[in-house]
């Protein structure tokens, strides 16, 4: 086994954590990752209240945890409440000001986890105490900024390292396998934040057609886009793209925002029936660059044991080179 500051502090088996993604991590699939030993995050997505409470029923007596979107739980405050009501193993917090809701999950005495894209943003979450830092790349799927996976994490690194901290570092992006895995403890992490490899998960609450064309594609078919979350109502504060496959909708409206947003009141309910039949050709798959390593539908617990199986097999290989 692969043992980290991130296993013995949350008591995992593997340093894997399962991204929250919003809609698509329900409490089946982060209870599925808590038995195969990693951290499972129901993702507490747009304020969908009823939603998460089904979710934490379906995750069982499993052991997980839950992430939000820091501007939307902003929007959604009783959110947090609802999920620090039943005890999670830890809470993730990203895309935003995560000062309004640290002091409520630190007095719980729940582990803190903040994901940023800057290191200004990993400075400004160890202020607020968080306790893990994920270092989101560009590569990833969904919302992010434009730094890469392989130099924020290092860079992030250095000035924890610097600053004496305790805070346990993981990274997110482009990361899908064993080698990634591996990369990433090589880079100065403890740990990986998996997305686009969970949503291929059997478990995953994502339309076959979806999940069909992720493991279909290429990272070259990924694109950073901001059209979908217009067509899903959705207000991303500035300079937030999402990556995902690009398709149909892609191809007409991207680059052509001002027009898209002249017809979006015909546009917001096409695209919400598209999303609902899994029509790729309209809805968006939100995957990221490593969409391209993936080529079958798997459970949680397979792909968790593969990847950590694939990781030590290259350490042990990397250590033989060292005289």
């Amino acid at each position: 086994m692969i043992r980290t500051p991130l296993t013995q502090r949350l008591g995992l088996k593997h340093p894997i954590i399962q991204a929250p993604m919003a809609l698509a991590a329900g409490g089946k699939l982060a209870a599925a990752v808590d038995s195969a030993g990693g951290l499972g995050l129901i993702g507490g997505g747009y304020g969908q209240s009823d939603w998460l409470e089904d979710q934490f029923r379906a995750a069982g007596n499993n052991a997980v945890g839950c992430g939000f979107i820091s501007w939307s739980l902003a929007e959604h405050r009783d959110l947090l409440d609802k999920a620090l009501g039943h005890d999670p193993k830890a809470v993730m917090l990203s895309f935003g000001d995560i000062a309004p809701f640290a002091g409520k999950i630190k007095a719980r005495n729940i582990p803190l986890i903040a994901q940023v894209q800057t290191v200004w943003e990993a400075l400004a979450a160890l202020d607020q105490g968080a306790d893990i830092i994920i270092a989101q790349g560009a590569e990833g799927g969904g919302q992010g900024l434009k730094r890469a996976t392989f130099t924020l994490v290092p860079e992030i690194a250095d000035n924890i390292y610097r600053l004496g901290s305790q805070a346990i570092l993981c990274a997110a992006g482009g990361i899908a396998d064993g080698r990634g895995l591996a990369a990433a403890l090589g880079l100065g992490a403890d740990g990986v934040l998996v997305g686009t490899r969970f949503w291929a998960a059997t478990e995953a609450l994502v339309h076959p057609n979806m999940q069909d064309a992720a493991i279909r594609a290429t990272g070259d078919q990924t694109i950073r886009s901001t059209v979908m979350d217009m067509a899903r109502q959705r207000d991303w504060p500035e300079g937030f793209t999402a990556r995902v496959l690009a398709n149909d909708f892609i191809d007409k409206w991207h680059g052509r925002e001002a027009e898209l947003a002249e017809k979006i009141d015909i546009i917001i309910p096409q695209y919400q029936k598209a999303w609902e039949a899994g029509d790729i050709d309209m809805a968006n798959v939100f995957v990221g660059e490593a969409t391209g390593l993936i080529a079958d539908i798997q459970p949680a617990a397979e792909i968790i044991a593969s990847m950590v199986e694939q990781a030590e097999k290259i350490i042990r290989k990397q250590q033989g080179f060292i005289q």
